[in-house]
């Protein structure tokens, strides 16, 4: 039942409970006992709302932020991600393949406020070697929603 809980409700976090159980074959106190133990474990660690903020008056600017650091001896690169991710100001963090250790993900109001935040907080912190940033200019797909729908013309071609 757990997988298919956690499938359900991954792509749908508002589903009622009487849904849910329908959806599993099982009654509503299994299903709710089933999402707090899912819950107290860590592996349902928050619900969230997907908004499309192109579509608001509210700015948004997303970044991605390359980050390459020096792993502490005994902690990794642990420590160094956990000074990061402390900053209310970012949104991510992930340890990466490649040419760079961490992905940071910010989300602020302007360019100018990211490009502080990376001068000022980013890259001075200690063990940070360099950073590479790459705005978000368009989202057409976010956590498996499309955003950017494709509206097909409906109107008719009349040709002589």
């Amino acid at each position: 039942m757990r997988e298919e809980l956690l499938s359900i409700i991954e792509k749908n976090s508002r589903i009622g409970l009487n849904e849910l159980a329908v959806l599993l074959g099982k009654n509503e106190q299994d299903v709710l006992s089933e999402i707090e133990s899912l819950e107290k474990e860590g592996i349902i660690c928050g619900f969230y709302t997907l908004i499309d903020w192109e579509k608001t008056s509210i700015e948004k600017v997303t970044a991605l932020i390359e980050v390459r650091v020096t792993p502490q001896r005994g902690q990794g690169f642990d420590k160094i991600a956990q000074r990061v991710y402390n900053y209310p100001e970012v949104k991510s963090v992930y340890l990466i393949s490649g040419g760079f250790d961490l992905l940071v993900i910010l989300e602020e109001k302007s360019l100018r406020e990211i490009a502080n935040f990376v001068s000022d907080k980013l890259s001075t912190l200690d063990g940070v070697l360099s950073t590479a940033t790459h705005f978000i200019l368009k989202k057409y797909k976010d956590y498996g929603t499309v955003l950017a729908q494709k509206h097909d013309d409906e109107r008719e071609i009349i040709s002589p």
